[in-house]
């Protein structure tokens, strides 16, 4: 056993609190999606395939390097679900970039209700870990909300989409700013 693990066997806030940067990360990943969303308005569902497989992927590799980073804190089987889930988005994303809107309006709700649920439950987890969890739970009850939304009404146009989808995501990307920037704060706390 490592000095490190022995460390945040006995502290799980150092386990959670050493890994803020990547929650830093798929926030600010996020905020940039739906930025790019707002930019290309105009553009064909393609763009949007695109932009959309980039962000699953890459907010896939950060929620599985979260769970492997995770010290052993909690069970770690939710985050890498979802990092798995966004994995497989993506690759469908750029798989079959032909898809109509319809179905990948219906792919992204679904997506957005499986990561939703799953942040819910890692909230719950790591309610008795830390303060403040409820910015995770509440990041995915837009993503449930935002899901259903989508699933129920999946005739939307697509400019309408992406301005839906950017909103999102930059809500979504501010809530992870600012549970990143409270578990740095809360690490840096432990360690003093």
């Amino acid at each position: 056993m490592t000095e490190n693990s022995v460390d945040t066997a006995r502290n799980p806030l150092a386990a959670i609190g050493g890994a803020w940067w990547l929650l830093l990360l798929r926030g600010i990943v996020a905020i940039l999606f739906g930025i790019l969303a707002f930019l290309w308005p105009g553009k064909s569902l393609l763009a949007l395939i695109l932009v959309y497989g980039i962000y699953t992927i890459a907010d896939g590799i950060f929620s599985l390097g979260g769970a492997i980073r995770g010290g052993g804190l909690v069970p770690r089987w939710w985050l890498a679900l979802a990092g798995v889930a966004s994995l497989a988005a993506g690759v469908i994303a750029f798989g079959w970039p032909g898809l109509t809107v319809v179905v990948m309006v219906t792919l992204i709700g679904v997506w957005s209700i499986v990561r939703g649920v799953l942040e819910i439950i890692g909230a719950i987890k790591l309610r008795k870990v830390i303060n403040n969890e409820w910015l995770l739970a509440l990041a995915g009850v837009v993503s449930v909300l935002f899901g259903l939304a989508l699933v129920a009404m999946p005739g939307f146009g697509a400019l309408v989409l992406l301005w839906i989808i950017g909103s999102w995501a930059i809500v979504f990307g501010v809530l992870f700013i600012s549970l990143a920037f409270r578990l740095k704060k809360l690490h840096g706390s432990a360690q003093g």
